[in-house]
């Protein structure tokens, strides 16, 4: 069965986010760590904005987030 663009995006925020803290990682992003949470346990669905906060904080295209 293929994963959803949410659980894709969750696997992806997991794996970058690697050892750092939720906290420190969603600091980055520059999105809230409460979201960050969400993102990452696929329980909430993301704007565009939020997804264009994502990618430039990390300075990759949007659609590399769902590679």
């Amino acid at each position: 069965m293929a994963m959803t663009l949410s659980e894709k995006l969750a696997k992806n925020l997991r794996a970058l986010r690697g050892e750092q803290t939720q906290g420190a990682f969603a600091k980055k992003l520059g999105i809230s760590r409460a979201t960050l949470n969400r993102l990452e346990s696929s329980s909430q669905n993301t704007t565009l904005k939020t997804l264009d906060e994502i990618s430039k904080g990390l300075r990759c295209d949007v659609g590399d987030l769902f590679k």
